[in-house]
């Protein structure tokens, strides 16, 4: 359902568990060990349940014209169900990358944790603070392909939705996406340390 504007689509609880899906992201720091603290704070979060987490992909970063190059991203999806309304779903977000240390420096700048709200169950919103689905989520291949390979049956919703395998293989960053593991959480990884800064695409 398209609800331009209506922010108490954002701010109510939905009075019962709803699925959620969070991008992960991180380039800054010790980024294997950031993300695998984040996803251990989501499972104990209250409101919070039923996680999957992606297999963990590698991917070039997404730069604006003429930003300094960065180094590569470590990126994971979570899917899972909450009893948050999803301006609180963000808030948590905003909590963890606050934990880990996270900067807002410039946009698309370098981080040592990104959380972004993807979709709260089907719901279509445009506000100022919080856009359902992510307004950029159908052109990114590092939450599209993570997301796929978790729910091959996904479907974003919105206007610019559709199924999420088949956006992934259309997103312009689709070739830049390297896999590193499944059992990320608890296995070793290799190729996980930074890698020299890169240009990305815009």
């Amino acid at each position: 359902m398209t609800e331009p504007g209506h922010r108490d689509l954002l701010t109510r609880p939905p009075g019962t568990h709803v699925p959620f899906v969070l991008a992960l992201g991180a380039n800054l720091g010790e980024p294997l060990t950031t993300l695998r603290r984040a996803v251990a704070d989501l499972r104990t979060a209250p409101g919070v349940g039923s996680l999957r987490v992606s297999p963990l992909a590698r991917t070039a970063p997404v730069l604006a014209p003429g930003q300094a190059p960065q180094p590569d991203y470590l990126n994971a999806v979570v899917l899972g169900t909450t009893t948050l309304a999803p301006l609180a779903l963000l808030e948590l977000g905003r909590r963890l990358e606050t934990a880990y240390h996270r900067r807002r420096a410039e946009r698309w700048g370098a981080r040592t944790l990104d959380v972004d709200v993807i979709t709260v169950g089907d719901l279509v919103v445009d506000d100022p603070e919080l856009t359902l689905p992510h307004p950029r989520a159908h052109l990114r291949a590092f939450v599209l392909a993570p997301w796929a390979r978790t729910d091959p049956g996904a479907v974003l919703p919105g206007p610019d939705g559709g199924p999420v395998a088949e956006l992934a293989a259309r997103a312009a960053d689709w070739d830049s996406l390297h896999w590193l593991g499944t059992d990320w959480l608890t296995g070793e990884v290799q190729g996980t340390a930074p890698a020299r800064p890169a240009g990305g695409r815009p």
